[in-house]
């Protein structure tokens, strides 16, 4: 039996405490108002109230009823954070809209499981405190890089791209940034409760990120600046894979480039040949002695059929790729991360009945994975990392990747998405891509939003959304290395986990008051 001093105990824990279905409403709303806090709202302040909102809601909660406000967390997080995804699923997707909405419901509520997770854990291990709130939503927002493939979006420390915490970022990436966000939201409630010694940390980290900001990494090299062309269709996505719109494609592509060879670079989104190599060797011949005859690079997004691969494996291996040629260019990539239900249908077979448009664009046959260990572009003796669309998203991906490199290039078609959230967010990451890895990025798209961005993460020119447009910009190369590109993400992560550590070893013991009395 428990002593009358445990039922005292447990009462007063009780009492201080909402009514549950309180806490999972606020939990539901808080998750529902951060992705507000991203493009193209940039409503920062939201950053640190959502997530102090949860760490309030779960104070002296049990494991279970922790793990219920995590999910009511995670479902508003996804179900708002992520509904851009209606578009391309019930426009595209010829879906009906009722479908849609429970396909994306489904999809907040798997992906809630990591917050339900998060917050169990929180309660069922560690000791209440922002020390181990914080790095245990890191190490669950990395994990959003790599359970199931990953899907990794909506990180508290995007949030402040090109804000003043994004000073960290060089030095050990966004999960840094979203360790620092979630440190000062938790604060927040603990000073709210009086503990005033919480703001020596919050005030720590605010001034380490003022230092920080003052640290060089890179500079530019000293040779002329790189002179790049962008170009941007604007190809309507339910057009673009259409056998009669494949040659008038090529030809707004070819017009919109008329003015542009006798540049350095050239740049075509993302399939904007949206044909495979082998049927359309003679436009590629061309294009290659155009840029050849006016010394321009010309690298362009296109489906790849790795022919000499295919026979090997005896099957044909289809790839999502960038190619460059042209004076002073080679390089093929294949991209390496690839887009469920985006790039490729999960069990097809038997889901071919809740997407059947999608089953009969040649985008979605599977493409195949490319190798880790591609080589980056070479363009007029400099080094051009690329990524493809969706890799951008992924921290260790593109860091990777942008090893040895003088600029990081990004081909992108987001005309899936067109009119939400979801463009603007993912030019948000490629923001915060370059600052990690002090390298301007070239973005080029086929709607937008076509972009180029400094070694800052500023966004320095762009082109018009939803427009057929050519964005000119020179380009200093960039030499030295950062932090983040050189160790990774495993500075902030070593860190999180020796705190959770530390925060497991000295959580607080619960005495057995009723043991005791009977002995």
């Amino acid at each position: 039996m428990r002593t009358h001093f445990d039922k005292l105990l447990n009462s007063s824990q009780q009492q201080k405490q909402l009514p549950l279905i309180y806490a999972l409403i606020i939990a539901l709303a808080a998750g529902a108002v951060f992705s507000f806090a991203l493009a193209p709202f940039h409503w920062w302040w939201l950053a640190i109230l959502s997530p102090a909102l949860l760490y309030a809601t779960l104070h002296n909660r049990t494991a279970k009823h922790a793990f219920a406000i995590g999910l009511a967390y995670g479902f508003g997080l996804w179900f708002v954070g992520a509904f851009w995804l209606y578009t391309s699923i019930h426009e595209y997707g010829d879906t009906s809209a009722f479908l849609s909405v429970l396909m994306i419901a489904i999809m907040a509520l798997v992906m809630g499981l990591f917050s339900a997770l998060q917050a169990w854990s929180y309660r069922r291990f560690f000791p209440q405190t922002p020390l181990t709130f914080a790095p245990i939503w890191v190490l669950f927002e990395w994990s959003k890089t790599w359970v199931f493939t990953g899907f990794p979006w909506l990180f508290a420390g995007y949030a402040f791209t090109e804000r003043f915490l994004d000073s960290y970022a060089p030095l050990f990436g966004v999960f840094a940034v979203s360790f620092v966000v979630i440190l000062l939201a938790s604060a927040f409630v603990e000073i709210l409760r009086r503990r005033f010694i919480w703001i020596i940390p919050s005030a720590v980290v605010l001034f380490g990120a003022w230092a920080v900001s003052h640290i060089t990494f890179v500079e530019p090299k000293p040779e002329k600046p790189l002179s790049v062309s962008l170009i941007q269709g604007n190809i309507p996505q339910d057009l673009k894979w259409l056998t009669e719109y494949q040659v008038k494609t090529l030809e707004i592509y070819a017009q919109l480039s008329r003015t542009e060879w006798g540049r350095d670079l050239i740049v075509w989104p993302e399939s904007s040949i949206p044909l495979f190599q082998t049927d359309i060797e003679p436009f590629l011949k061309a294009m290659d002695e155009q840029a050849k005859s006016t010394n321009t690079a010309w690298v362009t997004g296109i489906p790849y059929w790795d022919i000499k691969e295919s026979q090997v494996q005896d099957y044909p291996l289809y790839y999502n790729a960038m190619m460059a040629s042209g004076a002073e260019a080679s390089g093929l990539y294949k991209k390496q991360r690839l887009v469920p239900f985006g790039e490729y249908i999960p069990l097809s077979g038997l889901l071919s009945w809740v997407l059947p448009a999608l089953q009969n664009d040649p985008s979605m046959s599977g493409f195949s994975r490319g190798a880790n260990d591609q080589k980056p572009f070479s363009i007029h003796g400099h080094a051009l990392a690329a990524a493809i669309c969706y890799e951008v998203a992924y921290p260790n991906l593109t860091r990777r990747n942008a090893a040895q490199s003088d600029f990081l290039v990004t081909v992108s078609n987001d005309a899936w998405f067109k009119g939400t959230a979801g463009p603007l967010q993912h030019l948000q990451m490629v923001q915060m891509r370059a600052k990690e890895n002090g390298r301007w990025f070239i973005r080029a798209t086929n709607t937008g939003v076509t972009a180029f961005i400094d070694h800052h993460g500023h966004i320095v020119s762009q082109a018009p959304i939803d427009k057929k447009a050519v964005l000119r910009g020179d380009l200093p190369a960039m030499q030295g290395q950062t932090w983040y590109n050189r160790f990774s993400d495993w500075p902030i992560l070593g860190f999180s986990v020796l705190l959770l550590i530390l925060g497991w070893l000295y959580r607080p013991r619960i005495v057995d008051v009723s043991f005791k009395s009977r002995r």
